[in-house]
């Protein structure tokens, strides 16, 4: 099933069903008010929330037209928001990039980082950019949102937790990271509010394409109207979403509700090299930070900018059939 939180004038929204198609939607208010009321009690409510699908898809139920530009991210806030480094290609590239090499660890052992999650940005709504010299970047992304998670738990059990998939622009000021990182405590200022798909779906909605707890289809970035990126989300990852949540619930519990994201979706060249631009019949790149540090690694310096104000992005997944999953993430760069 396909859900969605819209608008009505409340912090945390109203949670609806959506059609498969995107086109409708019904509010499952009696069933459950939010999407975070839903994944608090999701073994009761979720069953009552496939019958309300079903219903919406027979047309059985009153339904509204599905506005994607009236959603917010389906959790507009989120106890927790963590993302990891499943593609560790483009790790790879950064490091190349700075003259060093990838430390045997990251290939067992996943990065994460805590983002924040007080507050999300709505699919549709504008990046505020303090300053252009910040380095404004996209990441495309896959995310999972779990029930409650015990700690310890194993990555095969953590399969079974993952209750929805989403898209997610985690944006990045990419000129704040280095000095923040060199303070040894991570990243705060240098990760601004992160964007997520109008839809969130169960699992079972990709049919074939969620094999391992990966999804095996393109995951398409436009930056201003044109193909930027075309990476395939399950193919080059050293890491699972169900790898990515148990590394989360090492020495803790997950909340229901907890949102955990794979990092930049990232492929390798052909011929195992960096990869292509689509232009050129590559794979693209799900963030401009990957193309400068090919750019570096091949010219010396990078050559590609950064976002600006006045920039787009879009963020987008379809089926075999070309149709919309989750609808698109798409934004405007602005000056705040």
């Amino acid at each position: 099933m396909k859900l969605a939180t819209l608008d009505n004038g409340t912090r945390d929204g109203m949670l609806v069903v959506v059609s498969k198609d995107l086109t409708r939607c019904c509010a499952a208010g009696y069933i459950a008010p939010t999407m975070q009321a839903a994944l608090d009690n999701w073994e009761r409510v979720a069953p009552e929330l496939e019958v309300l699908a079903r219903d919406v898809e027979h047309e059985t139920v009153p339904c509204e037209r599905f506005h994607e530009r009236q959603a917010h991210s389906p959790l507009p806030r989120a106890y927790q928001w963590a993302d990891g480094s499943a593609y560790i290609n483009h790790v790879e590239l950064v490091r190349q990039a700075r003259g060093s090499t990838v430390p045997a660890s990251f290939y067992t052992d996943p990065l994460m980082y805590q983002g924040g999650s007080d507050g999300f940005l709505r699919p549709r709504q504008d990046i505020p950019l303090g300053n252009p010299a910040w380095g404004c970047d996209m990441e495309g992304e896959i995310a999972c949102i779990t029930d409650d998670v015990p700690m310890g738990v194993s990555a095969e059990d953590a399969a079974g937790h993952i209750k929805l998939l989403m898209l997610v622009n985690d944006v990045s000021l990419r000129g704040l990271i280095p000095a923040e990182l060199e303070k040894g405590f991570g990243f705060f200022q240098s990760k601004p509010a992160s964007a997520f798909s109008p839809v969130a779906v169960t699992p079972d909605e990709l049919g074939d394409a969620w094999t391992d707890c990966l999804i095996h289809l393109p995951l398409m970035v436009d930056l201003n109207g044109k193909p930027f990126g075309r990476a395939n989300a399950g193919k080059d990852a050293t890491f699972s979403l169900a790898q990515l949540v148990a590394h989360a619930a090492k020495t803790r519990n997950l909340g229901a509700g907890t949102v955990i994201g794979t990092g930049t979706v990232s492929n390798k060249g052909a011929d195992g090299g960096p990869g292509q631009p689509v232009a050129e019949g590559g794979a693209g790149y799900s963030c401009i930070a990957e193309i400068r540090m090919i750019e570096t690694i091949r010219d010396g310096a990078p050559a590609t900018p950064f976002m600006q104000p006045g920039d787009t992005v879009r963020i987008e997944m379809r089926d075999a059939h070309n149709h919309s999953i989750f609808g698109a993430i798409e934004q405007h760069v602005t000056a705040a």
